[in-house]
């Protein structure tokens, strides 16, 4: 399976950016989509995530600011990110793991979003 990232970059604070992600290969047909992040000298949180029936989960520090959604039959998922604020800034990695077999887990390379004050 491999994830290719799209999106991020520079915003100030208040604005909007989104990510997307597409996942190719050998995809297992029940699975959830993600985004984390990682910042510089913390560990890597989870930020969003949706299953293939719809299901989401946000991190507490998103609800109400970022939107996740997916396209199951084109296998992508995107975070639109709004009200940004500094403390976003991280490298944002898009995830696909299956629900059947825990072990089936793979990351895309990372994609560095930067929100200015």
């Amino acid at each position: 399976v491999q994830l290719a990232e799209f999106g991020g970059g520079l915003a100030q604070a208040g604005g909007s950016l989104r990510l997307s992600c597409a996942a190719s290969g050998s995809i297992f047909s029940i699975n959830v989509m993600g985004w984390y992040r990682q910042a510089p000298g913390k560990q890597r949180e989870l930020v969003a995530s949706v299953s293939t029936r719809g299901t989401t989960n946000y991190s507490e520090s998103v609800k109400g600011r970022f939107t996740i959604s997916r396209d199951n039959a084109q296998n992508t998922v995107q975070l639109q990110m709004n009200s940004l604020k500094p403390e976003d800034t991280a490298v944002y990695y898009c995830n696909i793991r299956s629900l059947i077999d825990a072990q089936r887990t793979y990351w895309g390379q990372g994609t560095l979003v930067t929100v200015s004050s």
